[in-house]
């Protein structure tokens, strides 16, 4: 029983490892901020999930499962939606000139 959770949380530490890599590698290469903007708070919200099922032993608690990525899940989207069209007021700077 050991061995399987040692692979089981083995392959989540990877799978965490691996969107990691991907979020920085999103931000080395050249793509549109917002495409790149979302792909990273989408695999952060995986991420978020990966940690709260595995780590915070949620599997098995749909309930708190439930009450828990829900409400995350609305406050990262509200605020998504709240503070990214703050973000283009950047480009009319000072700095940005």
């Amino acid at each position: 029983m050991e061995n399987v959770t040692r692979r089981t949380y083995s392959m989540v530490w990877l799978w965490l490892i691996v969107l990691t890599a991907i979020e920085v590698f999103l931000g080395y290469i050249h793509v549109p901020l917002a495409m790149m903007l979302v792909s990273v708070i989408g695999l952060s919200i995986v991420k978020a999930v990966l940690i709260m099922v595995y780590f915070m032993h949620l599997k098995f608690e749909r309930l708190s499962l439930i009450l828990t990525i829900v409400p995350a899940m609305v406050v990262c989207i509200s605020l998504f939606l709240l503070f990214f069209p703050d973000g283009f007021r950047a480009f009319s700077l000072k700095a940005f000139r």
